[in-house]
């Protein structure tokens, strides 16, 4: 029987009364392929809304994928994107970025997963740059059908630059049908709206089903979820706040320059102002982990 992951709940300011589902990295699940990180939030009426202000990352993807309500992205490479449900923001991070997010008045309800895919190391030092796709391709499964946002599917390839062997798809589930699956991929599908059976197990909403490399797929029910998938990553990383790395040193290193504020972090403007200091190192050595 395969796992089935419940997520755990996490409250950040940056997201005033939206919880926070994050399904990993946490005991259960640390990473599906190079995807080392889910967060699910909403669907929730807005109140104050999303307000992120500048932040960086480096060693990274970030992945958004809303399925209602508008925010807008800044970053220090000059992008400025308002994201709509159904489109994509991609920002590689590479030797470092910084961005911010807000989200957009009109829409009541505000509901997204945001996501990052680990950088390998060959690529991880990469110039920083981003990309917004809004035409994406869709494969059917009779009344079923999946939006790749990320890799390939079944005859959809999306157009969004990977570094490593990934899928990532927004699938719509109505009746039952069989997903062709990588077999050299590991793959987790998060149900966020519905009733949704995989292999005979219900999912419920907010839980995340694992499954191994080679296991197949047949999905059933009524409802919305998120196909996530890749090749083993097998690379040792070192995750800390917004900063992925392969050393203890080089995480203090970037979190010392972005407290200070220097030339490796250019500024821009946006509507939300000001910056979020990184903060204070934990009492321990950081050390590299699978």
């Amino acid at each position: 029987m395969s796992l089935i992951v419940k997520p755990r709940l996490v409250k950040l300011t940056t997201r005033t009364e939206v919880d926070i589902k994050r399904s990993f990295p946490q005991p259960a699940l640390r990473r599906i392929g190079a995807w080392v990180f889910l967060d699910h939030f909403g669907p929730t009426e807005q109140v104050d809304g999303m307000v992120v202000a500048n932040h960086p990352h480096t060693g990274l993807q970030t992945v958004t994928w809303p399925f209602a309500g508008e925010v807008e992205h800044r970053d220090s490479v000059g992008s400025v994107q308002v994201l709509r449900p159904g489109e994509l923001n991609l920002m590689t991070a590479g030797r470092g970025i910084s961005h911010s997010e807000i989200s957009q008045v009109g829409p009541k309800s505000l509901h997204a997963t945001q996501l990052w895919v680990a950088l390998p190391d060959a690529n991880r030092n990469v110039e920083p740059f981003f990309e917004h796709h809004d035409e994406l391709p869709v494969v059917s499964f009779g009344e079923s059908s999946a939006k790749v946002f990320i890799g390939s599917l079944g005859s959809a390839v999306s157009p969004a630059t990977v570094f490593s062997p990934l899928v990532g798809a927004e699938l719509q589930v109505s009746g039952e049908f069989s997903l062709p699956l990588n077999p050299s991929f590991e793959h987790g599908i998060l149900v966020v709206a519905g009733e949704v059976t995989v292999n005979g197990q219900t999912v419920g909403v907010d839980d995340l089903i694992y499954l191994e490399v080679g296991e197949k797929a047949v999905v059933s029910g009524a409802g919305t979820a998120i196909l996530l998938g890749g090749e083993p990553f097998d690379e040792h990383i070192v995750m800390w706040w917004n900063f992925i790395g392969r050393s203890h040193a080089e995480i203090v290193a970037w979190r010392e320059a972005w407290n200070a504020q220097g030339a490796d972090w250019p500024s821009f403007e946006d509507k939300v102002g000001g910056w979020i200091p990184a903060p204070e190192m934990p009492n321990v050595t950081l050390n590299p982990r699978r």
